[in-house]
């Protein structure tokens, strides 16, 4: 069986060729580029107790939605990766990050459950965070909460299962080609009636803005909390018998992160780029430090229930099923 892995960088930790050949046009970026490759490898991260995956149901009931929100604002950038280059300030490019407000080179397990969080879930104290866009020189911080949808990946949403604490991955590569990029988006880049787009567009509607939605592996190998190139332990699903499953590699199914940032740039976009490169170079990374209780009611009532829930575990389509958190976003 073939497993699926989030493209971009190598099972060593090396980073893939940038897109280009001979006779190809010069890249902008490629001294930045070169500066901040390759990544030095990461190491296995055993999870302390290993978990196995669900047999899916043959007939599975049916649900168009299996789906909650964690809608959190910016809160901070800083050239940090704390999965990447842990331990090292300023040795990333620049990022810009979501939910938990310490987040930085030296975040841990045991730092981010001591931290806050932007999220409107107290019990989400998870890092997110992803490539710093800049309109020329200025920094473009996204406005407002942003939404991070976590979702079922596989047909048979019934067998979806909690993330364990410190699970952590990146989504995509900084050295990723175009096409690679549009295979883990939804659209593309998008602003007004443009879509699909591999790159950041060269214009955009005025009043308007850019976003994108880019979709995380939903298969674990229920065995590591990271891998050395950190997506290794990560897949994402495959087709079996027209439906989408979690490959026996990775046979545990976790939610599927996906990733809906807005940018306030509009008009002439011919300055808009990622710290990290082209459009297409956007990647993110995620370090699940969620409340083990608060994460495991909004799965198993919204992903498992098959609903479309907002941050609070309440859909509006089905009010009868009422919420999985109370008016504070806490477990009742």
């Amino acid at each position: 069986m073939t497993t699926v892995v989030a493209a971009g960088i190598t099972a060593m930790g090396a980073a893939a060729s940038p897109p280009g050949g001979e006779g190809a046009a010069p890249d902008p970026h490629a001294a930045h580029r070169t500066a901040m490759a390759p990544p030095p490898p990461g190491e296995w991260i055993p999870v302390d107790e290993p978990v196995d995956g669900i047999e899916p149901q043959e007939n599975p009931p049916f649900a168009e939605h299996r789906e909650f929100q964690a809608n959190c604002l910016v809160s901070h950038t800083a050239p940090d990766d704390p999965i990447v280059y842990p331990g090292a300030p300023g040795a990333s490019h620049d990022h810009t990050f979501t939910g938990n407000t310490t987040t930085d080179a030296h975040s841990d397990g045991a730092s981010l459950a001591a931290g806050g969080t932007t999220c409107e879930v107290p019990g989400d104290l998870s890092a997110y965070w992803m490539p710093t866009m800049f309109d020329g020189d200025r920094e473009v911080r996204p406005i407002g909460h942003q939404v991070v949808y976590y979702k079922s990946g596989i047909r048979d949403q019934t067998t979806v299962r909690p993330f364990p604490t410190g699970l952590r991955y990146v989504v995509g590569s900084p050295f990723q080609s175009e096409a690679e990029f549009l295979d883990a988006t939804v659209q593309g880049w998008e602003c007004g009636d443009s879509y699909d787009n591999g790159n950041i567009p060269a214009h955009c509607p005025e009043g308007g803005q850019l976003n994108v939605r880019f979709q995380a592996p939903s298969c674990w190998d229920g065995r590591h909390l990271d891998s050395p190139d950190h997506q290794a332990h990560m897949s994402y699903p495959v087709v079996e018998n027209g439906a989408d499953v979690c490959p026996e590699s990775h046979p545990v199914a976790v939610p599927m992160v996906e990733f809906k940032m807005a940018f306030p740039v509009d008009g002439d976009m011919s300055g808009v780029r990622l710290a990290s490169g082209e459009g297409y170079s956007f990647h993110y990374d995620f370090f699940n430090a969620w409340g083990e209780p608060t994460l495991a009611a909004m799965v198993e009532h919204c992903i498992n229930g098959g609903l479309q829930c907002d941050a609070r575990g309440y859909d509006q389509f089905h009010p009868g099923e009422g919420a999985a958190l109370d008016e504070d976003y806490e477990l009742p």
